[in-house]
């Protein structure tokens, strides 16, 4: 069944699913964001391919209102750019922008929804805080644990291939993210943070 936009013009929510693009990136922990917006696709018929803003965008309906669902194709470092750029354009207010990526303060497979906070060390936040000048928009974390020991380099552990075995779960936190942007926009920030965190 395919789930068309009630209003084909103004989205009411941006949702920013973050990752990088390219094949050598697609199973890594860092694309939590993209897997979340492979379920979107998968799930609602709904097809991410339209290039604007730097993303891979589509206008869809999410948890029964207008959304634009984008996938930054800037790498992840400067997201930001593009989650400003569609912001703009659509005169989106910094709460109705939804922000789904990694984290690895929490542990594989959990979700947090926040309602603004610090960057918390992940690049993509720290640029769109900055492009956006306001931390106050919405984030659904997803958890992909943190790195085995303190010496391991970050990045190659958020940009590393995972086991299979915590592939397939942060597949399944990845959809259950999706749920979480819809309860967000469906039942508001508090219901939601009440049902996920």
């Amino acid at each position: 069944m395919f789930f068309l936009p009630k209003h084909k013009g103004k989205p009411e929510w941006l949702v920013a699913f973050l990752g990088n693009p390219g094949e050598q990136y697609e199973k890594t922990r860092h694309n939590a964001g993209f897997m979340a917006a492979a379920f979107l696709e998968k799930e609602k018929g709904v097809k991410i391919r339209s290039l604007k803003f730097r993303s891979l965008t589509a206008l869809c309906t999410l948890g029964g209102a207008s959304a634009l669902a984008i996938k930054p194709q800037t790498y992840m470092n400067l997201s930001g750019e593009a989650v400003r750029e569609a912001a703009a354009y659509y005169r989106i207010p910094a709460d109705h922008i939804i922000v789904v990526c990694d984290d690895t303060a929490l542990p594989l497979g959990k979700l947090r929804i926040k309602r603004k906070g610090s960057a918390g060390g992940h690049n993509g936040l720290k640029n769109i805080i900055a492009c956006l000048g306001t931390d106050a928009f919405l984030r659904v974390k997803i958890g992909v644990g943190a790195p085995p020991h303190p010496e391991y380099d970050l990045i190659d552990w958020v940009i590393g291939r995972m086991s299979d075995r915590d592939y397939e779960e942060l597949l399944k936190a990845s959809r259950e993210a999706l749920n979480a942007v819809e309860a967000i926009i469906e039942l508001g920030i508090d219901a939601a943070m009440n049902k996920f965190n």
